[in-house]
């Protein structure tokens, strides 16, 4: 990368790493179809994002907007709309199946061994005794 560029940016973004993600996000524009504000002269998108941004021909404020919404998965909504959503697609029939799973279970149930049997062991659970052998 050209030292002489990155350079000239520092002065207008002092952040390097700040510097790398704003220059990236207008090397990607530029790759989508962008229109270029200096001549390409045979460089790469990253270098005339970085020519562009020394020069001062894109605003780095709005760069800096576009990064950050490129990367936001959650969208504020806007506040003047009526529209709320009260409840979640599903949730009512969700809701009517555990009521109805919850009916069917009462936490009075004994869950006690009704057997007499004091000297049952695993064999007896799995179903084989000495006797089968």
């Amino acid at each position: 990368m050209a030292r002489v560029t990155v350079e000239d940016c520092v002065l207008k973004v002092p952040n390097r790493f700040e510097l790398v993600m704003v220059a990236a996000q207008r090397a990607r524009r530029i790759g989508t179809g962008a229109a270029l504000t200096v001549d390409r002269d045979n460089d790469k998108n990253p270098v005339i994002a970085l020519r562009e941004i020394a020069e001062n021909t894109v605003e780095v404020e709005a760069l800096k907007e576009d990064l950050i919404s490129s990367h936001q998965r959650v969208f504020p909504m806007d506040d003047d709309k009526d529209d709320v959503i009260e409840d979640m697609q599903g949730e009512e029939e969700w809701s009517a199946l555990v009521a109805e799973a919850n009916a069917g279970f009462s936490s009075s149930e004994d869950f006690s061994d009704d057997d007499d049997d004091d000297d049952a062991g695993i064999d007896d659970i799995a179903g084989y005794s000495k006797e089968d052998e």
